[in-house]
């Protein structure tokens, strides 16, 4: 196999993964998580922010049409969140250390995308198990963005930290024959 054939190949079964993580989270409305970007994770730090980016974005059209439309517009975000992946492990060995860098990074980023998307297109409620928090804060007297804001970049911080963690685990526990196969160079300039 060709690495174009084993990169179409990773980006499908990352967005399988990705629209399974999300839509069994959603189905359950369990706060906290998300996990629609582990598959995206995964891709980026193997392949790139460019890939990254594009398995993101199509999970995100998948997830529409599969569990509902108010996923489609957060495509953004989860586009985001491979490009920013992408771009630290092309510099960084995704080890423990990085992938929890990594996922503080994405705990605000993705937030500073989402919030402004669920505040202009759903008024701050998405239908999710944050909307419970969304809500409290609101009557606690916060404004719809930092009441929509607090909340997501809390569950972003378990959520990213524990996708990032689990990639890292499971690039180091993969045979390097595979890795070096697919073409994961790990990290070019600080491999440390």
């Amino acid at each position: 196999m060709n690495q174009k054939t084993y990169l179409l190949a990773f980006c499908g079964l990352a967005v399988a993964i990705n629209v399974l993580g999300g839509s069994v989270v959603s189905g359950l409305k369990i706060p906290l998580l998300f996990l629609d970007a582990v598959g995206t994770i995964f891709v980026a730090v193997v392949y790139g922010p460019a890939a990254g980016f594009l398995v993101g974005l199509i999970t995100n059209l998948v997830l529409g049409v599969t569990t509902g439309p108010t996923n489609i517009p957060f495509g953004l975000v989860n586009g985001a969140i491979g490009l920013v992946v992408g771009y630290i492990a092309r510099y960084y060995r995704f080890n423990l250390v990085t992938a929890v860098v990594t996922g503080v990074i994405l705990a605000i980023v993705a937030p500073l995308i989402g919030t402004p998307i669920a505040v202009a297109v759903f008024g701050g409620l998405t239908g999710g198990g944050m909307d419970v928090f969304v809500l409290w804060l609101q009557k606690s007297g916060a404004g719809i963005f930092a009441a929509a804001f607090v909340p997501r970049v809390i569950s972003n911080l378990v959520d990213k930290i524990l996708c990032c963690v689990l990639i890292a685990v499971i690039i180091q526990q993969l045979p390097k024959s595979l890795l070096e196969r697919i073409g994961y160079e790990g990290g070019k300039r600080y491999a440390a």
